[in-house]
């Protein structure tokens, strides 16, 4: 049952945190099942309640106001926190159930997490799963805001107020059909693709940048058929044979098993280990449920330690 059915959460504040989430009234009302009238009279009444405004209106775009991003951040703890004391009361009743919110990359959620979901939910099979699928740096800040229970990204620091359950250093390496020149090759150099059309990661990614760093005196040689920041998009071109590309074997689970991409680990110099990390709140206490995600996650990252 949600916080807002149970009257812990007030319609004010669930207007409020919807119109933040949605990016407008309209959008906002929609996913509420409201009139979009209803939703900005709720707007102005928490406005003239607290006696500031939350929100600046220009040119028909919402933006939040230094009162509207501390009523954010602290709204969004709250509600964490009670989402956590309803858990752990579930808990004392013998139940698992609730639910636990996780914040990860587009490669986890596309080969770690569905695996590690299917043994959770065969111990724990009422509590359901939030997902937000995200960057390295803000899956990390929902976790020390309050917003999610665990999140699972790369390279990032972990905020202040969060702590690593479990790391693994992960080798990058180039995704290739199995066809390709190089594919029998037991390591390549970047430099090794200057004939190739190749697939990159874009600035947005912590991918790119560790790419970046390692790149070739000549790396204007090597030629993008693409520049994205879709980690599964980059290997579904790779597999319809529109270039090569770079990643881990992370998120390329199911391509590498069936045979439709080889790895072949990158052996450039200046090209560290990426590292995986899952973090949760500093001094948090999960109920059983999320804790068991927890130690079915954390055991899942350190198993790919060193791939």
């Amino acid at each position: 049952m949600t916080l807002h059915r149970l009257g812990l959460i007030s319609t004010r504040l669930q207007a409020f945190q919807a119109v933040v989430r949605f990016g407008s009234v309209r959008r906002a009302a929609e996913a509420l099942g409201v009139a979009p009238s209803a939703v900005s009279r709720t707007l102005r009444q928490l406005e003239e309640g607290i006696g500031t405004p939350l929100f600046e209106r220009a040119r028909q775009r919402l933006k939040l106001t230094s009162a509207g991003e501390i009523l954010v951040y602290h709204a969004g703890a709250s509600q964490a926190e009670l989402q956590r004391a309803c858990a752990f009361i579930d808990d004392l009743a013998g139940l698992r159930r609730g639910s636990v919110t996780v914040a990860a990359v587009e490669s986890v959620a596309r080969g770690l997490l569905p695996e590690v979901l299917s043994r959770f939910w065969a111990r724990c099979p009422d509590v359901e799963v939030r997902l937000h699928v995200t960057g390295s740096g803000r899956a990390f800040e929902a976790v020390a805001r309050g917003e999610c229970d665990l999140a699972i990204g790369f390279d990032a620091k972990p905020p202040k107020g969060t702590v690593r359950l479990a790391g693994a250093g992960l080798k990058l390496g180039a995704l290739m059909r199995p066809d390709h020149r190089l594919a029998r090759r037991p390591r390549v150099r970047l430099a090794d693709f200057s004939a190739d059309r190749v697939i990159l990661a874009d600035a947005s990614l912590t991918l790119g940048a560790s790419l970046e760093a390692a790149m070739p005196g000549d790396a204007s040689a090597l030629r993008s058929s693409a520049v994205t920041n879709s980690i599964h998009l980059m290997s579904d071109l790779a597999v319809r044979g529109h270039g090569v590309t770079f990643q881990t074997r992370v998120g390329v689970e199911r391509e590498l098993a069936e045979g439709a991409l080889v790895f072949v680990p990158l052996a450039d110099p200046g090209l560290k280990p990426r590292k995986l990390m899952l973090v949760t709140r500093a001094k948090a206490h999960l109920p059983a449920g999320p804790a068991v995600l927890a130690t079915l996650l954390t055991e899942a990252v350190q198993a790919l330690d060193g791939q």
